[in-house]
């Protein structure tokens, strides 16, 4: 018997529904576009069934990860409003950047009555990401007051968001 790749175990799109996600994305100015079962995901810039971005438009499918869908869409979030239309595949520009969208995605997944805080950092973890405090969470917590600061001074998050 081989392995269980603890990914495997990751929430999918298709397990909460596009309505969820959609009408989140769309309070913030976003679309998303439902991918066909087996169709390419455009603007993906790691392919499979990671999520893509395309200008405004976050493209998934039912097996694309949660956590994909809502770190991409974060992507672009975290641009100035100008730029976001200019974005094919690859949104980041820094590790400030970044650092913002991973803590993003965390504040959104909150926003999702299907999905959680908790449960993203989870599958986070079993993802692969990696922090130097061994876990999602403790960098959530612990280490990513740059992170929230960017988000707060952009208003991308309430200060009620910025208390872990």
């Amino acid at each position: 018997m081989s392995p269980v790749d603890p990914a495997d175990a990751v929430l999918r799109v298709g397990d909460i529904g596009f309505d969820e996600p959609r009408t989140l994305l769309a309070r913030h100015g976003l679309t998303l576009v439902a991918v066909a079962d087996g169709e390419a995901i455009p603007g993906s810039y790691w392919g499979d069934t990671e999520a893509g971005i395309i200008g405004t438009t976050v493209y998934a499918r039912a097996d694309t990860p949660v956590h994909s869908l809502l770190h991409e869409a974060c992507h672009l979030l975290v641009l100035p409003e100008e730029k976001r239309a200019l974005v094919h595949t690859d949104a980041t520009d820094s590790i400030e950047e970044e650092d913002a969208t991973c803590y993003l995605q965390i504040v959104l997944a909150g926003h999702l009555p299907s999905v959680g805080s908790a449960r993203l950092m989870e599958d986070m973890d079993r993802w692969g990401y990696t922090y130097r405090l061994g876990s999602t969470r403790a960098w959530f917590e612990q280490d990513a007051p740059e992170a929230r600061a960017f988000l707060l001074q952009r208003g991308l998050i309430a200060h009620s968001d910025a208390s872990p």
